[in-house]
């Protein structure tokens, strides 16, 4: 990535919930074009769910690493656990809390909380 993710977020969507096999997934936004890909292009697979945005693994190892729509849309999301290079961004928000879980509860972190997205 040519850019550090100036912030990070926790996204609580149904999809994000299902691809991560936890309550959330935790995401930076960057341009899409400051992603380039060193090697291994052929082996990312984009799925794009019913009325949610694509997101893209790897068909090797399995990693989700981008979600947002990467690389068609304007920017997009990394997912932290994807970002090998230290960065100093902090999780700002839950997004999407509507679609919480009857078993999950947020922490008390004090973080901006969303029903849907922060833009």
């Amino acid at each position: 990535m040519s850019e550090a993710p100036e912030t990070l977020r926790y996204c609580h969507c149904e999809s994000c919930k299902k691809l991560s096999g936890g309550a959330a997934t935790v995401n930076g936004r960057v341009p899409s074009k400051a992603i380039r890909i060193l090697e291994g292009e052929e082996l990312l697979q984009t799925f794009e769910p019913p009325g949610g945005s694509g997101k893209t693994f790897c068909l090797a190892c399995g990693s989700n690493l981008f979600g947002g729509g990467w690389p068609e849309s304007e920017t997009c999301s990394v997912r932290a656990t994807a970002i090998d290079d230290p960065f100093d961004a902090r999780p700002s928000a839950h997004i999407f809390v509507r679609s919480l879980a009857a078993w999950e509860t947020l922490p008390d972190d004090g973080l901006e909380r969303f029903e849907t997205t922060s833009g």
